[in-house]
Formats: C-alpha cells, structure tokens, sequence
C-alpha cells in the first residue's frame, strides 16, 4: 500500500452527539439531520449508498438518491429488472449509508424492503423531466450493450414516438422501493477518533430504544 494513503487522516472538530440532543425516534432525527445538510449547501444530500445481496448473500452496492422519507421509511426508484431490483425482490433487505462529510456526519440505515404501490410509482415518475422518463424506457438498466450508440437510437426513437405533446406511460418494469427501517445509526466525528455513535434499535412495540456503541 501506498504509506501516502495509509497516512491520510482527519481530526473531527466540529460537534458533539448527546443522547439530551436527539429526537425520541430515528426518522425526525434523521429529518433535523437532513435539514442541516441541505442548510449547509451540501453537493444532493439525498445521494445515499445502497447495499444488497443475491439470494446466496453475495453483496453489491452503489449509489442512488433518496426521493422521499417519512414514518414509513426512506424512498428510491429504479429498474426492477436491474441488479439491485432483482437482488432486493429475491432478499427484501437492504442497508443505506449517508456520508456527509462538510458536517463530519454519517448516518446508516438497515431494514426490510418492500416495492412501492403502482399509483405511488406512477405519480413520482410523471413528476419527473421528460427526458428522465424517456430514459427508463431506453435502458435496459445493468444489461450488456454492445454499443452507446444503440441506446442513443433507442432514445432518439422513443423521443419521436412520445412528442411534445405525448404522455410517457410508466414502464411496468420501473417503480419505488420503500426501506422499512429497523435499525438507524448516526455517527458524529469526534476528536482523536472517540466519535459519538447513537443507534436506534426498533422494538417489538414499535417503540425505539437509543444506545450508544463504543466507536
């Protein structure tokens, strides 16, 4: 290894993580959080790494963007047919890791997954640019493609077929997957590595219990 990487380190300075300091449950937590980073000017707060495993248990990850969040759990969309789609419909659980480090913060999140309904899929999808619902018919996503230019011509020919004045329908293999949280860490850094780490562990009464965890 290079001893240049093995001697990059940051000393975190900025703030503390108190058990007086946070909310009673993860998902307000996790919105005064992401109130604070958007506050801060973050370069898409809402990207977010996602981590699944095939049926076997072989894990893969990547980045996605959150699009909602409420007491339900933490939303994204994507390809069904993709690797992830398929990988989260075989084995329904999934971990998310947020990393912003402007704020020296990180939140993790782990849970069960479930797809989202149809109508809910399809209103985000027409909310979104014309080109961005083209796109979702022209990939054919985590497939082999010989060419870019055979997805530029499947795009040129569904932006002929779908005009101006055309609705782009909902791809049947296109929609929303909900991460139902059952356990949702946040990590402040802190001096000399002793960082604050408050995790939420859900109850069987649905309630929350908050611990700390050694760094």
């Amino acid at each position: 290894m290079d001893s240049s990487i093995a001697d990059l380190r940051q000393n975190y300075t900025l703030a503390g993580l108190s058990e007086t300091d946070v909310k009673s449950d993860p998902i307000s937590q996790f919105g005064t959080w992401f109130q604070q980073a958007l506050d801060a000017d973050l370069l898409e707060p809402n990207a977010m790494t996602l981590a699944t495993a095939s049926a076997d248990g072989k894990p893969t990850a990547r980045i996605v963007l959150l699009k909602a969040v409420d007491e339900r759990g933490f939303v994204f969309y994507t390809n069904y047919e993709s690797q992830k789609g398929q990988q989260l419909i075989a084995n329904p659980y999934a971990a998310l890791v947020f990393h912003w480090n402007k704020l020296e913060r990180q939140i993790r999140i782990e849970g069960t997954v479930s797809k989202l309904d149809r109508e809910e899929s399809r209103e985000y999808f027409h909310s979104r640019p014309k080109a961005s619902q083209l796109g979702a018919w022209a990939s054919d996503q985590s497939r082999v493609i010989p060419k870019r230019e055979v997805l530029e011509e499947k795009l040129a020919n569904l932006q002929t077929k779908y005009g101006d004045d055309q609705t782009v329908p909902i791809p049947q293999h296109w929609g929303g997957f909900r991460v139902i949280p059952q356990r949702v860490e946040f990590w402040q850094g802190r001096p000399s590595r002793l960082h604050d780490r408050l995790v939420y562990d859900l109850q069987q009464d649905n309630s929350w219990k908050i611990s700390r965890l050694s760094p």
